[in-house]
């Protein structure tokens, strides 16, 4: 397991942009974006590597991860 597999990860259907976003809370929001669910997945699964990448190669601390039990109390507090 890697840091990287740590994060949550969501690809969610845009209305208002009309393709699947997706997204990793606690490093960032709308990290990228297409019309298929599996390839933004995919994709997203690498924009979070990188990410990590460079919080460790600037040296910065990286948030604490979500368990999935933690993201859903979360979630449900602002909602």
């Amino acid at each position: 397991m890697t840091d990287a597999d740590k994060y949550v990860k969501i690809v969610e259907w845009s209305d208002t942009d009309g393709c699947f976003i997706g997204s990793c809370p606690e490093l960032f929001y709308g990290g990228c974006h297409g019309n298929e669910s599996r390839a933004v997945f995919a994709e997203l699964c690498d924009v979070v590597d990188e990410t990590v990448a460079i919080y460790k190669e600037d040296g910065r601390e990286l948030p604490p991860p979500m368990s999935g039990k933690e993201f859903v109390n979360q979630m449900q507090r602002i909602s």
